[in-house]
């Protein structure tokens, strides 16, 4: 399991990667932030399974973050820290996996990679295996959503395209939006894109906009109407 390490104060962070590599060796730290800002653009980046999540840092709160990555496709299970036990009340109702009361001790450690375990493992991996079938010389194969990049419409199929190639499927635009709200957005009339792969967003000499997607070489424009939604996701 790969972990994300969210805290301003260095030598807190230090602590607790050191109680993980001597205790869980299961859990790997991916990397650290030192502000929710950061720790935005390392968990888009980094995809980690786990964020330890400090409550109280300058700027964006824990609690602020917590709520962004709640919007996410498969949000991250995360584990609150603090220094005050009356926030445990906000991280419950965020559905955090935990939480930890600074300082943090081997025993409050084990008991909430214990919650971990039993509140998260099923419903992410419900949310991971949601595939895409489609049809490739006679036979029916699957893509996981995750590994999807983009969906634009083509007349009377669906284009989707995915890290191993692209195929063509029946669904219209409107039914996978309906059927993957959390995974798409729509970025213009004719294109679906995953949310959890926008990168980044230019704009052109024409002030026509297009984003950029990780993984992906295709530029796809961005309708006026979606530049809001687009920009939400940034």
């Amino acid at each position: 399991m790969n972990a994300l390490i969210v805290d301003d104060e260095p030598l807190a962070r230090a602590r607790l990667k050191r109680l993980l590599s001597q205790s869980h060796t299961s859990i790997q730290v991916q990397g650290e932030a030192g502000n929710g800002n950061d720790a935005l653009i390392k968990i888009k980046k980094l995809q980690p399974d786990l964020v330890f999540l400090d409550v109280d840092m300058p700027g964006l709160n824990g609690i602020e973050v917590a709520n962004q990555l709640n919007s996410f496709a498969v949000p991250p299970a995360i584990i609150f820290i603090t220094a005050h036990p009356e926030h445990a009340l906000d991280a419950l109702q965020l559905n955090a996996a935990g939480y930890l009361v600074k300082p943090i001790s081997v025993k409050s450690l084990q008991h909430a990679l214990q919650q971990l375990g039993r509140l998260n493992r099923v419903h992410l991996q419900q949310q991971q295996t949601e595939k895409v079938t489609y049809q490739l010389a006679g036979t029916t194969r699957s893509v996981e959503i995750e590994s999807i990049f983009y969906f634009n419409a083509e007349e009377k199929y669906t284009k989707v395209v995915f890290d191993q190639g692209e195929a063509l499927i029946e669904d219209s635009l409107k039914h996978l939006e309906m059927q993957y709200p959390h995974h798409l957005l729509r970025i213009h009339r004719h294109t679906l894109v995953n949310k959890n792969k926008i990168s980044a967003l230019h704009t052109l000499r024409n002030h026509q906009h297009v984003i950029e997607l990780d993984g992906c070489t295709a530029l796809l424009a961005v309708s006026r109407r979606a530049l809001k939604s687009v920009k939400s996701e940034l």
